[in-house]
């Protein structure tokens, strides 16, 4: 069984956001899999995803000060401007953390650890609506 959907993410401030449950709930597909993948594409180039502490929400908080800190938008080396102060540095934890995701599908849910989540990297200040593709493979 193959099925994929494009999903839109609702625009949110700068930081890490936690989308597992909003992710799930999108995909009713899910929920027929007893063993599969789900392959995960976001599709921008300042934004991430990554897997990581869904528990304690100082770790998103943590994350996201360390990236500020090492890179800053202010860099004198930095040619790519013309959209802003938080458009390279956006671009560069993007690289750095990826944009995709592929996820075990275990009895019709995620098969993640006990304190993992999905998270949303939103890198610019005003990033707007997020959109990714979701593509789900199994049986």
């Amino acid at each position: 069984m193959w099925h994929q959907q494009e999903l839109r993410l609702a625009p949110r401030s700068r930081g890490f956001h936690l989308i597992t449950d909003e992710i799930a709930t999108a995909l009713a597909e899910l929920r027929e899999v007893k063993v599969g993948l789900l392959h995960l594409q976001l599709l921008h180039t300042s934004a991430s995803l990554t897997l990581n502490e869904n528990a304690d929400p100082d770790v998103r908080h943590d994350l996201d000060a360390f990236l500020r800190e090492r890179i800053p938008g202010d860099l004198p080396y930095f040619r790519h401007t013309l959209e802003g102060p938080d458009d390279m540095p956006a671009h560069v934890c993007a690289s750095l953390l990826g944009t995709q995701l592929t996820l075990a599908v275990r009895d019709g849910r995620l098969a993640l650890g006990t304190w993992q989540g999905i998270w949303l990297g939103e890198h610019r200040d005003h990033g707007g609506a997020r959109r990714l593709i979701a593509t789900l493979q199994g049986e």
